[in-house]
């Protein structure tokens, strides 16, 4: 269930200034996003599964932190990352 070390290492060349840039706020948002996406699957098909329900929940509320700091010091960076990671529809 977890990112393996190479799904962390191409979101993190991918979003990062360099291949150790993991505390970008891009780079947190990307890896977030990920790790939301393989919940919501893990709890799609465990629908009873109430501690994986939490810990989505919690994750998506990191992520909405993390999206409102950067929308709140940089709105052209907020912009690019929304559309890049496609979460706004």
């Amino acid at each position: 269930m977890a990112l393996n070390k190479d799904e962390v290492a191409s979101i993190v060349t991918k979003f990062g200034k360099n291949e150790k840039d993991t505390g970008a706020e891009e780079v947190q948002v990307a890896l977030l996003t990920e790790r939301i996406n393989q919940l919501t699957e893990h709890c799609k098909h465990f629908k009873k599964d109430k501690s994986g329900q939490r810990g989505l929940l919690i994750q998506v509320g990191k992520r909405r932190r993390v999206l409102k700091y950067i929308q709140r010091t940089n709105l052209e960076r907020y912009r690019s990352l929304i559309k890049e990671l496609g979460l706004r529809k």
